[in-house]
């Protein structure tokens, strides 16, 4: 046991976790292979809402190869209700979710009936010999019209399309003054409102589930973010003991809260693997993974902003809609929640309203998605400053600096009641735009503009910041969430010096392997490659709260620094028993200890082989040389940075071209550079999907027309600009590595600076606005229906063409 020669932490390390995924050498859930394995197939409605009259499964009972079909009549006796653990509100309306429906379907996609065959084929192939007589119901797909008084009902027992008002007042709480006076008394008042699409997460790996009921246990394996949640949930579900399920989440290709969820074809899985008494795998095709995993965003947001006429904000206001679809998954309801306390961002407002209306429709359920509530906030608040900014006459950056929060100011608890503990927002914005050329780019737009150059350029700001490392028990607690925010480490010594790390982290692409092992490195003098990490199995790691929120790192890190320090701290007092000297006179120092001021010393790897051997220990000390510990935050993380969009537009096709994108993140302390880099491009990645390509469509019947990725448009990397990043650090003062999360960093910094940039390039013609995703056509139009647009933006020799719905022409 041989100690590093350079710090780990900070090292640009190559994910160790890298040779084995990339080559294919690694076990993914439809990988699984077991004795006698049955292969299960869902039966999915056409209808985004109907009665279920009737199911005939006989013809398909028939085919060859298939043992049996269940229904969820078959099922109702036993199937449960699938989860929602978020209760926001006490009088919140929860409709019952079942795995497969019984009576009636509430979406297009829901399950039906599934086929139970001994090959994937047959399965498949008997789905298309069900006959279900449906009893077609009318279709609630607008949230504005499912609120009004004579709405048709989604769920007619609820006698209502209004699941839950969630209400945050800063005079109330007692963080603020009252919005209404404020917005009351102002020089300014602007009132917008933006929509946030609905989004599919599009994971690369889809989901993918087999159970295997054998030795008196059902062992689940499963491509999911939530090993020990998912145990949990389906012993509350299914009223099987919670000690006779085991979850194994293995290596997971991709979430982005996605695979945060107990879904349908898990509990059906169990189900059909009890009831068959043999294994059962399930594995969804692309379709189905567009159509029934679950969506993200879907809000309307309507904000009121007041200031002064010197440009200093006074009071803020939200009003929102969300689109819970037609049930409220494991989160659903709390997914805009945690965006009410971003609204106000890096700003000073002195007061504040939030007010969020989840609201039932006849579509898949939304759930969390990549920042999960942050980017929307993130969004409406870096408009409003444009938008204020364009009203005033200012520079939408000075305007910026005018109202945020100084360095020398924090910590800084805002007008939402959250304690910012540090940051410094001048010198990520000084780097970026150093790096950007932002006056050089201002002088440019200002010589298109003279010119009426037909392509016009667009700069676009974001200064975010957001609350990750969830999260302090004691707030979700108050906040009616159901589980609480700890995370949970042990490390194993092993008698060779070796080192096993076990972790309640469930990492789905994030490298926690080569982080994990860089820390534990740096922590206890041990060589990175002596390292190995344990995670996503409940057999090994037997509690965790899992991966989600940017809190794995945060939260999961500081357990593993803390089950290090008791190691250490057993070790210590072993070594100054074999070194027959004080403890307090020992050293510990690149994995050796040392008595002070002699040159005694013992290596680490042999105090751990006495402990091991437990030959002569002092009295009262347990042989081995193993810890737990488990940490639960006293606040959360709060990483920020400023990003910078150069946008041409062309004003002819409305055609958007990032001309250049620079990136100044501040998330603490960094681990490993690399993986950082990659979190941000990723994250500004799916960011700029949302601003310029991904939506979901449903026509009027509630039929999802952007089911496939033909049709649902992922940019790939040739449709993306190279990304200009560097970074600031102000360590968080709430965990000891002083680390901030970084995964969703990049996704609700850049939408809004997108954007941003878009309107910036064609105010001038009178666009205020432009609906994500902001596709040529939607920007030709906008163009086009402006007040000066007919003037400077002639039409393209030959016209447009025909255009789709997704911009793409024709």
């Amino acid at each position: 046991m041989t100690a590093t020669a350079e710090p780990e932490v900070g090292r640009a390390r190559l994910r160790k976790e890298d040779a084995r995924l990339i080559t294919g050498r690694t076990t993914w859930t439809d990988n699984v292979q077991l004795t006698g394995l049955l292969h299960m197939a869902v039966l999915r409605s056409p209808m985004a809402h109907a009665r279920i009259r009737g199911i005939d499964v006989t013809q398909a009972v028939a085919m060859p190869g298939v043992l049996v079909v269940l229904t969820g009549e078959d099922l109702a006796a036993e199937q449960g209700s699938l989860p929602c653990a978020w209760p926001i509100t006490e009088d919140m309306k929860a409709p019952p979710a079942p795995a497969l429906a019984v009576d009636q379907v509430n979406f297009a996609g829901e399950a039906v009936a599934v086929v139970i065959a001994d090959n994937a084929y047959r399965a498949v192939d008997a789905l298309a010999a069900i006959d279900v007589d449906y009893d077609e119901l009318p279709v609630v797909l607008d949230m504005n019209q499912a609120l009004a008084e004579d709405a048709d009902l989604v769920h007619p027992d609820l006698g209502t399309n209004k699941s839950a008002t969630w209400v945050f007042d800063s005079a109330d709480a007692g963080s603020g003054g009252d919005v209404e006076q404020a917005i009351a008394d102002a020089e300014v008042v602007l009132e917008r409102t933006f929509r946030q699409q609905r989004l599919i997460p599009a994971f690369m790996e889809p989901r993918s589930v087999v159970c295997d009921p054998s030795n008196d246990m059902f062992t689940v394996t499963s491509a999911t973010q939530i090993p020990h949640i998912l145990r949990w949930m389906l012993s509350a579900v299914l009223g099987i003991a919670e000690h006779k399920i085991r979850v194994i989440a293995p290596d997971v290709g991709g979430g982005f809260g996605g695979k945060l969820q107990v879904t349908p074809e898990e509990v059906l899985c169990v189900l059909a693997a009890r009831r068959m008494g043999r294994p059962v795998k399930w594995t969804e095709s692309r379709t189905e993974s567009m159509l029934c995993a679950h969506h993200g965003r879907d809000q309307i947001q309507k904000i009121t902003l007041s200031a002064r006429r010197d440009g200093t904000v006074t009071g803020l206001k939200v009003e929102l809609l969300a689109d819970m679809g037609a049930y409220l998954r494991l989160v659903t309801p709390g997914i805009p929640i945690l965006g009410a306390f971003m609204y106000n961002a890096i700003y000073k407002f002195p007061s504040y309203r939030f007010v969020c209306t989840n609201v039932f429709t006849n579509k898949v359920p939304t759930d969390a998605y990549r920042g999960a509530g942050r980017p929307e906030a993130t969004f409406a608040i870096e408009r409003m400053m444009d938008e204020l900014a364009a009203e005033l006459g200012v520079d939408p950056m000075k305007l910026r600096q005018q109202n945020w929060i100084k360095h020398e100011e924090f910590p800084f608890t805002t007008v939402a009641g959250l304690t910012y503990d540090s940051g410094n927002y001048e010198a990520a914005t000084a780097r970026a735009l150093e790096l950007f050329g932002y006056d050089a780019l201002r002088a440019e737009q200002a010589e298109r503009r003279a010119s009426k150059d037909p392509v016009q350029l667009g700069i676009g700001i974001s200064t975010y910041t957001e609350m990750c490392g969830l999260a302090p028990s004691r707030i979700l607690g108050a906040l009616r969430y159901a589980a609480g925010g700890w995370e949970h480490a042990s490390i194993r010594m092993l008698p060779t010096g070796k080192v096993e790390v076990i972790t309640g982290t469930s990492p789905h692409g994030q490298g926690h392997e080569t982080v994990w092992s860089q820390i534990v490195a740096d922590r206890l003098g041990v060589p990175f490659e002596d390292v190995e990490v344990l995670h996503g199995d409940t057999a090994s790691s037997h509690k965790g709260m899992d991966s989600y929120g940017s809190r794995s790192l945060a939260v999961g890190g500081t357990a593993l620094v803390r089950a290090a320090d008791k190691v250490l701290a057993k070790a210590r007092t072993l070594a100054a028993h074999m070194m027959e000297c004080d403890e307090g006179d020992v050293d510990f120092t690149a994995g050796q200890f040392s008595v002070r001021g002699t040159g005694t010393s013992r290596a680490l790897g042999d105090v751990v082989l006495a402990a091991h051997v437990a030959h002569d220990l002092p009295d009262g000390m347990e042989p081995g040389m193993d810890a737990d510990a488990t940490f639960d935050p006293d606040n959360f993380s709060y990483p920020h940075g400023t990003h910078l969009c150069a946008a041409e537009v062309d004003t002819q096709t409305g055609q958007v071209k990032i001309r250049s994108y620079v990136a100044v993140d501040d998330v603490g302390t960094v681990v490993n550079p690399l993986i950082v880099d990659g979190q941000v491009h990723g994250g500004i990645a799916q960011g700029i999907a949302q601003a310029l390509f991904e939506e979901a469509v449903h026509d009027e019947d509630g039929t999802l027309t952007t089911a496939t990725l033909a049709d649902y448009l992922v940019p790939s990397a040739a449709d993306l600009p190279s990304f200009t990043t560097a970074r600031t650090a102000t360590p968080a003062t709430s965990n000891p590595l002083g680390v901030k999360g970084v995964g969703e960093a990049g996704t609700i910094a850049s939408t809004p600076a997108v954007v941003n940039g878009i309107i910036d390039a064609v105010r001038h013609l009178g666009v205020s606005d432009i609906e994500m995703p902001c596709t040529p056509e939607r920007v030709w139009r906008a163009v086009r229906g402006s007040s000066d647009g007919g003037s400077t933006a002639p039409e393209a020799a030959g016209g447009l063409g025909s255009i789709d719905a997704q911009g793409g022409q024709s």
